[in-house]
Order: C-alpha cells, then structure tokens, then sequence
C-alpha cells in the first residue's frame, strides 16, 4: 500500500469517526432537550392543576362569604 494510499485511508477513517461522534453528541443533546421540555410541561400541567383547584376553592370561599354577609344584612 502506497504513502498516499494509506494516508487517505486516515484521513477517511478520521472524518467518518469524527462525524458519527457528532452525530452522536448532536442525538444525545437533542435526546436531553426533549426530556427536559417533557419535564416542563408535566411541571406546567401539574401547576395549571394546582391553580384550578384553588380557583374552585376561593369561588367556594367567596360564595360563603357572600352569603354570610347577606345573612348578616338579614338579621
């Protein structure tokens, strides 16, 4: 095998690995971007619950309140 033979057959051999090393490191940052927006959103959706439970708990609060004062006004 030539000089030259062996030296593009390196050459090769180093820009095929060089590309599927970042192929990989570009699946593996992707792979973490994803994960962390699926993270955001259960985040997002268990705080949207938690808002909704207590907005149905201050509209229960303020029905009280409302009838209280309008049983107080009775009186």
């Amino acid at each position: 095998m030539s000089t030259v033979s062996k030296v593009v057959l390196g050459v090769s051999v180093g820009l095929t690995l060089s590309t599927v090393a970042a192929v990989h490191l570009n699946q593996t940052w992707d792979r973490e971007r994803l994960h962390e927006g699926v993270v955001r959103d259960l985040e997002r959706q268990d705080r949207r619950k938690d808002n909704l439970r207590l907005l149905e708990e201050q509209r229960i609060l303020t029905a009280q309140l409302q009838e209280e004062q309008r049983r107080s006004r009775g009186v």
